[in-house]
């Protein structure tokens, strides 16, 4: 049984799909803050934006002023899980496309090629209102597509799956079937390294 009140601060249906699977209980509230980092190198630049996005939303719900939720969140232990994804192509980070063009130029550069997921995940656990530990890391997941021909790009382009998703596509989607193989953790790709969240909640909570 979960003795914690959780809060993944991000409003990703992917991210809650695998904690719920995973038989997490927690409230969502997206983080606010601004998306900008001062490292460009993928591993440092999801680190950094996992842990911006933590502590805004641990800065709100903990405040004495705003006393959000009635307070709720400020008695008893609670633990905030903020994270970030990104592709990289040669540690070139792909964001997610700006249009149909952009899309099929970003699944071009990963056609036939072996490039990168990073998953920054930031953790904070506080009780009764005052933050007692944090705890930042990353995971690298190698992702190998196969050579696709420009008609294979267009026909999952139509599909409209990628124009929401860093690299413009997704693995658990339909473009599943251009995925060769991977080298590391499936749910990584997917944007949430569970077995690694889970470990860093035993580890922060001392368990």
């Amino acid at each position: 049984m979960q003795k914690f009140k959780m809060i993944l601060a991000s409003g990703s249906p992917r991210r809650k799909e695998i904690l719920k699977e995973a038989g997490y209980n927690f409230d969502v509230i997206p983080s606010d803050a601004t998306e900008e980092a001062k490292y460009k190198r993928p591993a440092y630049y999801v680190q950094e934006l996992a842990a911006v996005k933590v502590k805004d939303v641990c800065d709100r719900v903990l405040s004495e002023t705003k006393l959000y939720e009635n307070g709720k969140y400020r008695k008893g232990e609670v633990i905030i899980l903020g994270a970030d994804t990104v592709v990289c192509l040669y540690d070139d980070i792909l964001g997610k496309p700006k249009n149909e063009k952009d899309a099929f130029n970003m699944i071009k550069s990963l056609s036939g090629k072996k490039h990168c997921v990073y998953t920054g995940i930031s953790l904070i656990r506080a009780v009764d209102g005052k933050v007692v530990k944090r705890r930042t890391t990353y995971l690298r997941t190698g992702v190998n597509v196969a050579e696709l021909s420009d008609d294979e790009i267009n026909e999952y382009i139509k599909t409209g799956e990628c124009m929401d998703k860093a690299g413009a596509y997704a693995i658990q989607g339909k473009f599943a079937k251009h995925i060769e193989r991977i080298e590391g953790n499936y749910h990584n790709v997917v944007g949430l390294p569970i077995n690694e969240v889970y470990k860093l909640i035993n580890t922060i909570r001392g368990v």
